[in-house]
């Protein structure tokens, strides 16, 4: 009810007290009831985990625990486990394609929760840059090669020791003359302009080998198959390299990185299955970059007759190749005896002509992303550069060494990502690496050589050792943001990966693994046991760990590595605050006890 003028009345002040002092009440005596539900249900809970559970989870606010753990030596026939590219579980794959040689991972129940011994007597490795040419015997104990290829001169095997004479089927006067030449056709070898590059069929890696000494960077890729133990001679000798091969899935590098790509009679068919193989070249290989190609069927006229074919095979095999890389907006650069060199086109006109729905490949746009490379399918068509990537192109980019403290232009493309977050980056791991040498002094000498930072940003690890005697394989996770491209960009190398499974390695090739709060970010994925498992089947005998994670993980941690016969002590970080330490271990050289089965 209201007055005359439509105002309400005043309400009355006595008239609300005894239905708020009721509801009071009622509300005491609830919330007294629920108090006593939740105190029973939280005891419950807590009785019930303490006894279901062998390892108790402390809260937020307290450390991991974990009891102390034993693991046991697998096999000795375990010696060269490549868990993910196993051949004894070829037979359950298709030949097509070489599909069996790609990564098949075992499901969880067939994981192997032992450490992977070395060969019966197994050395500290010859140390770099003597390791180059020489390693033992022993630590690769493997004679296909030196027979099979022994007119070539991949390696020789003399007392105790596999030597490396440089040599290769298509350069026979040694890997130094092949690459004289090569450095002829292609002048920006030698400016800096050319820094990283990936040898696909690499041998025993004397190409990769041979450009270390002239500033190139190379990724040298080579499946396990019968030539036995390609990758595993090329990080024996300290030269950068991962088991791979270009099959049905993409490589795990991301787009429009790599300055130049080499295949010495690699033997892949590149013109066929819709030119896929040449097409994946064609996407990681940046604009105006270089792909080298020596062998079959370049230099037919004169080489034919060693091919077991006919001169007119040979010819129509360069034509379609020619036709293949024309189509995909390659030009041919240079050419000369037995080497050829095409050059990506930086012209976007050339992608336009793709629009045309009758050109063959076409262009690609089914959706998937250009940098997407973890157990994506290759497909016959052409990833196109973005245009508006002014600074992707191979001759718009600083050179080598300029280039590996200039912010890259795709790093804004990076959630978060741009030149102040980069610089910030560089200056960080300047600081830390100092603090690690301190920690660490064996950084910079002749005992580390190859190294492996597990989970970077920027590659600024690498960076801040880039005067040291060491390469670094720098690695992005493939569910985290995709950096990898600003790491190739300013000239370092690196691959994608998921440490939820083992890495593209043999055992026993890493001098240093080095991780940045890889725990705190993956252990909701990845299982912690089989991560440290998987770090101790590829460090080498003596190699060493930097392990840099929050309080909550590094007891644990120190505790498994214990179990594995690592050594680790706990240090400060830089800054020595509570938060966060680093455990820098050792893996102790250790030999079966158990025969070869």
């Amino acid at each position: 009810m209201g007055h005359k003028d439509g105002k309400p009345y005043p309400p009355d002040k006595n008239s609300w007290k005894i239905p708020v002092a009721l509801m009071v009440v009622v509300l005491c005596g609830f919330s007294f009831y629920l108090g006593g539900i939740f105190c029973s249900e939280k005891e419950r809970y807590v009785t019930n985990r303490e006894d279901e559970t062998e390892t108790p989870i402390g809260n937020a606010a307290g450390p991991l625990q974990t009891k102390a753990v034993s693991f046991s030596e697998c096999s000795a026939d375990y010696q060269d486990y490549t868990p993910c590219t196993d051949p004894r579980r070829w037979k359950k794959y298709g030949i097509h394609r070489l599909t069996f040689m790609e990564r098949h991972c075992p499901p969880t129940f067939e994981r192997k929760e032992c450490l992977v011994p070395p060969p019966d007597g197994y050395k500290v490795p010859i140390r770099w840059p003597k390791s180059k040419n020489e390693c033992w015997y022993r630590n690769v104990p493997y004679d296909w090669i030196n027979k099979q290829k022994s007119n070539q001169h991949w390696l020789i095997k003399e007392g105790e020791k596999f030597i490396f004479p440089g040599g290769g089927t298509m350069f026979p006067n040694g890997v130094g003359k092949y690459v004289d030449l090569m450095q002829d056709l292609i002048p920006q070898m030698t400016d800096g302009t050319i820094r990283t590059a990936i040898d696909t069929g690499c041998g025993v890696a004397s190409w990769g080998g041979d450009l270390l000494d002239r500033g190139i960077l190379t990724v040298s890729l080579a499946p396990r198959d019968n030539h036995e133990a390609q990758v595993q001679f090329a990080l024996e000798r300290g030269i950068p390299a991962v088991l791979g091969i270009i099959s049905t899935q993409r490589l795990p590098f991301p787009s429009n990185s790599f300055d130049m790509a080499h295949c010495s009679r690699c033997l892949i068919p590149w013109t066929e299955f819709g030119g896929v193989y040449l097409l994946e070249i064609h996407r990681i290989l940046r604009p105006g970059g270089f792909w080298v190609l020596s062998g079959p069927p370049v230099n037919y006229e004169n080489r034919w007759r060693g091919w077991n074919t006919t001169i007119e095979e040979q010819k129509s095999d360069y034509e379609k190749l020619q036709d293949l890389l024309t189509s995909i907006c390659f030009k041919l650069f240079n050419k000369k005896d037995d080497i050829a060199v095409w050059q990506k086109l930086t012209d976007n006109s050339c992608y336009k002509k793709l629009d045309n729905p009758d050109n063959y490949p076409p262009k690609c746009d089914d959706g998937t992303e250009p940098d997407s490379a973890w157990y994506t399918p290759l497909r016959p068509c052409v990833v196109v550069p973005n245009p508006a990537a002014k600074k992707l192109k191979l001759n718009a980019l600083a050179k080598w060494p300029q280039r590996l403290h200039v912010a890259p232009e795709r790093v804004s493309d990076v959630r978060g990502g741009s030149e102040g977050a980069f610089k910030h980056d560089d200056v960080k791991w300047k600081v830390r690496a100092k603090h690690y040498k301190k920690l660490l002094p064996a950084i910079g000498t002749e005992k580390i050589r190859n190294v492996m930072d597990m989970n970077t940003l920027y590659g600024g690890f690498a960076a801040a050792l880039i005067e040291d005697p060491l390469w670094v394989m720098n690695v992005v996770s493939s569910y985290a943001a995709n950096t990898l491209p600003v790491v190739y960009d300013r000239g370092l190398i690196g691959t994608f990966h998921d440490w939820c499974e083992a890495f593209s390695t043999y055992p026993r090739t890493y001098d240093l693994l080095h991780l940045d709060d890889l725990f705190t970010s993956e252990s909701h994925r990845c299982e912690m046991k089989y991560v440290l498992l998987e770090m101790d089947r590829i460090l080498r005998p003596n190699g060493y760990a930097i392990i840099r994670e929050s309080s909550y993980f590094v007891d644990a941690i120190a505790t498994m590595a214990k179990g594995m016969r690592w050594s680790c002590r706990k240090e400060d970080t830089e800054y020595g605050v509570e938060n966060e330490k680093t455990l820098i271990c050792q893996k102790k050289l250790w030999y079966s006890k158990q025969g070869s089965e």
